[in-house]
């Protein structure tokens, strides 16, 4: 359980689950009516940040500048849904019923919270939180006050205390991020043949009858044989032939990348606000609106 000073360090941080992940981020702190002491706190959850569940914060720890809590993602998520904006208080049914979906039990929560504990405090049950610094009036049995979201631990009406002035609220639209999983890109390598023509010179021997007439010079080379006779003489042909051979050669290499491109999207929601009307006789102007 974490301290009413330590109240400003959960707000607007992370809260973490069992697993060390992020659930959200703390938004609110509800206060138990006798003691003061945090409670509840409220996680904002979801696309957006859109849903904003409660979480008991008996067991949590404060742990650097975040809240771990002793509860699974999923667990927290599912958390029945409570109206935070509806007075800032929690009543009876409420909080058993959150008390019963987190598995503790209603009568061992009442006697522990109306139980001394170490510090000789009596922790009662929830009901409106007292002022800055003080525990507080006795409220009404299962109601809870926030903190708020200023950071201000324990600030709030005094139960039973007459209040001449209405607090006017809003709702405002808090636009985040999500990454998602947006589709799967992959190289895959495959073979394919292809026909390739290319133009190689090839040379070839052909056969040319030469005729010469007998001179001095070959005279005795044209009489060295028999007068007449019959005779035969081969000439070898050579010729050349294209010859086809692959190899494998690296001609590249390929991988894939990714970039972040940044792109404007607009988002479209619905806000509630409160306005405040004056009426009465001695308004002659009629009604005042705020």
């Amino acid at each position: 359980m974490i301290a009413q000073e330590q109240i400003p360090t959960v707000l607007d941080h992370p809260v973490y689950d069992t697993e060390g992940k992020k659930i959200g981020d703390a938004k609110h702190v509800f206060l138990d009516d006798s003691t003061g002491r945090p409670e509840w706190v409220t996680v904002r959850t979801g696309l957006f940040g859109t849903n904003e569940s409660f979480i008991p914060i008996r067991d949590a720890s404060l742990v650097q500048d975040h809240l771990e809590v002793p509860y699974p993602k999923d667990r927290v998520k599912g958390a029945p849904h409570v109206d935070v904006d509806s007075g800032g208080h929690l009543d009876a049914s409420e909080e058993r019923r959150l008390y019963e979906y987190y598995g503790i039990a209603w009568d061992d929560a009442w006697q522990r919270a109306n139980q001394p504990g170490e510090d000789g405090w009596a922790h009662g049950t929830a009901g409106t939180a007292g002022t800055t610094g003080t525990a507080g009036a006795a409220g009404t049995s299962g109601t809870m006050d926030t903190a708020g979201t200023a950071g201000i631990a324990g600030t709030g009406r005094t139960a039973g205390a007459a209040d001449d002035a209405m607090t006017r609220s809003e709702e405002q639209m808090h636009v985040g991020t999500e990454e998602v999983e947006s589709g799967h890109v992959r190289l895959r390598k495959y073979v394919v043949t292809e026909d390739v023509q290319e133009t190689v010179p090839v040379r070839h021997e052909e056969v040319r009858v030469v005729r010469e007439p007998i001179t001095d010079a070959n005279r005795d080379e044209a009489l060295s044989g028999p007068e007449i006779t019959e005779a035969e003489h081969e000439v070898i042909l050579h010729e050349e032939r294209p010859v086809v051979e692959t190899r494998a050669v690296p001609v590249e290499r390929v991988r894939l990348e990714t970039e972040e491109v940044v792109e404007e999207e607009t988002v479209t929601g619905q806000v509630r606000k409160e306005h405040i009307e004056i009426e009465g006789d001695d308004n002659p102007e009629g009604r005042d609106r705020m």
